[in-house]
């Protein structure tokens, strides 16, 4: 440190009489030059130069595991590294690129791709290995593929464990728990005839479920339709073991949505293709409802990669990734405003929701309940639109929302993410709380008032803006997801998943869809209760 500058009190020197040098040093040691490292360019000496190995360079960006945001602020700031690397896998790449396209080799959804199919996903991206590795964390952020997942569904239940086993247990009055029978089932039971397969994404509707594997490949059971409404349709055959879908065999799917009177799939592309529900072009094209060709999603979708979908009562929200950043698009039914677009019309191809641009908001995950949806913005802001009734929209009131509406009473919560379901949401704060609102019959809001199970009172009252979810505080567990039943003729019931494995259940479950004992005459539990299962 410079004295000059220091703000230390000065030194304290005794004082010394005045010697001559010679005298002090009696045998001067013999003096050498002052050695000067080698440096290559025109670097300055004791300067490590980049240039001189961009190999370690291009070691460290990868093992540091940059975000693409950050790759392009090297570029933008370091010329660098906008210059060509000169060394394989590819000499005119930049450094920040060659890292961006080594971290893509590293996911799961990339690697088993031939180098056709790297540079057409790199092309859709927008041209830069950058773009397509944030089309990748993107999509991995919103479906969190390769990790265990637990699907309330309409009256029956799906987890799939860390090693790809899947489990299933409730209603199977269609074939749709996939143990080869229609007997219904109170606990968890393994599907076995999925054996070697490993399932990586589950997705379930009104007696109905869809498997994904980590192959792409998709498998399906239980109603054997596309298209049919979830109830008071009649004559539908039933498959009661899990049966390959032949028509998407030559499509990688990593996700998939079940809405009424369709079926949408998205492609590791990030292509959205769609099951019937075509007629008078409502989906963009023209099909019948029994229609077992996957369609693929036109108009404004149609060149840009998808990187998660979610269904709800005939509609269809999409969360895409331009160059410039992400953006929601919808499709379907405007019934109550849950297109977000400013009215109640419905839509018959994609259409940007504009209002996320307005309110500054960079959108990563979203979800589509029956009669509203939510998304999570990157700085932990929830907006919510559509049907408030039962104060589902968390805005304090029961009022419809025909755009997307900030939820005010979450602003001091840093939401990472949202599930939605018949007039119910649920959000999940950065540090594991949970917050719930909107409809609280069957107990699946998890808000009990102190009530034990079994008691009577007014256990399941309607919650109008965000409350804690004090129960779920109880188990001392980190919750990072939460996934509760998304039908209007089904009782509700929730899941609530830890960042251990552990699955915690209450709501609904007179058909065992919570696989958790219930007391005599008991229909319901409002108390989370851990389920008797291992998902590591």
């Amino acid at each position: 440190m410079d004295a000059t500058t220091s703000e230390t009190a000065p030194i304290q020197f005794c004082s010394i009489p005045d010697q001559s040098v010679s005298s002090i040093v009696t045998n001067p040691a013999s003096t050498f030059p002052l050695s000067k490292r080698h440096c290559f360019g025109e670097s300055y000496p004791g300067e490590f130069p980049l240039a001189t190995n961009p190999s370690i360079v291009l070691h460290v960006l990868t093992a540091c595991n940059l975000d693409p945001k950050d790759l392009a602020k090297l570029e933008a700031t370091c010329s660098f590294f906008r210059q060509p690397a000169n060394f394989a896998p590819d000499y005119e790449l930049s450094i920040s690129e060659l890292a961006a396209l080594d971290m893509c080799r590293k996911r799961a959804i990339f690697k088993p791709m031939t180098t056709e199919q790297q540079q057409a996903l790199k092309q859709r991206c927008g041209g830069s290995w950058k773009l397509a590795l944030r089309f990748l964390l993107a999509g991995e952020a919103c479906c969190r593929r390769e990790k265990f997942l637990a699907i309330a569904g309409p009256g029956h239940s799906i987890t799939v464990t860390s090693k790809g086993a899947v489990y299933s247990f409730g209603s199977n009055s269609s074939g749709q728990l996939g143990h080869g029978t229609t007997e219904d089932e109170s606990r968890p039971r393994l599907i076995r005839s999925l054996q070697g397969i490993r399932i990586i994404q589950a997705v379930a509707g009104s007696g109905r479920t869809m498997l994904i594997s980590d192959a792409g490949r998709v498998y399906a059971f239980g109603k054997d339709s596309f298209g049919e409404a979830e109830y008071g349709a009649q004559g539908a055959p039933v498959v009661t073991t899990p049966k390959l879908v032949e028509s998407l065999k030559d499509i990688f799917v990593v996700q998939a949505a079940i809405g009424n009177f369709f079926t949408a799939v998205l492609s590791r592309e990030g292509r959205v293709y769609t099951f019937s529900w075509g007629s008078d072009s409502r989906l963009g094209h023209q099909t019948e409802p029994n229609d077992l060709e996957p369609r693929p999603l036109m108009g404004a979708l149609e060149n840009t990669p998808v990187v998660q979908i979610a269904a709800g009562y005939c509609y269809l929200l999409a969360l895409a990734c331009h160059p410039n950043g992400m953006s929601v698009y919808s499709v379907g039914c405007g019934l109550g405003g849950k297109l977000g677009h400013g009215s109640r019309t419905d839509e018959k191809h994609p259409r940007l929701i504009e209002q996320f641009q307005l309110l500054n908001l960079q959108t990563v995950v979203v979800a589509a309940g029956a009669w509203h949806a939510a998304i999570v913005g990157q700085d932990g802001r929830v907006c919510t639109w559509g049907w408030g009734r039962y104060g589902c929209l968390g805005h304090g009131n029961e009022e419809c929302e025909s755009s997307p509406k900030v939820v005010e009473a979450l602003s001091n919560v840093k939401a990472v993410h949202v599930a939605t379901g018949d007039y119910t949401t649920f959000v999940v704060s950065d540090d594991g709380d949970v917050y719930s609102f909107g409809c609280g019959e069957s107990a699946s809001l998890g808000h009990n008032n102190g009530i034990a199970d079994g008691e009577q009172g007014n256990r399941n009252p309607h919650i109008l803006s965000p409350e804690l979810v004090t129960s779920l505080k109880q188990i001392n567990e980190r919750v990072v997801q939460i996934s509760l039943t998304n039908s209007i003729y089904w009782n509700a019931h929730t899941f609530a998943l830890t960042e251990s494995g552990k699955l915690y259940a209450f709501g609904a479950g007179d058909k065992g869809q919570l696989g958790v004992e219930l007391m005599a005459n008991q229909t319901e539990r409002g108390n989370p209760e851990q389920v008797d299962i291992d998902l590591n």
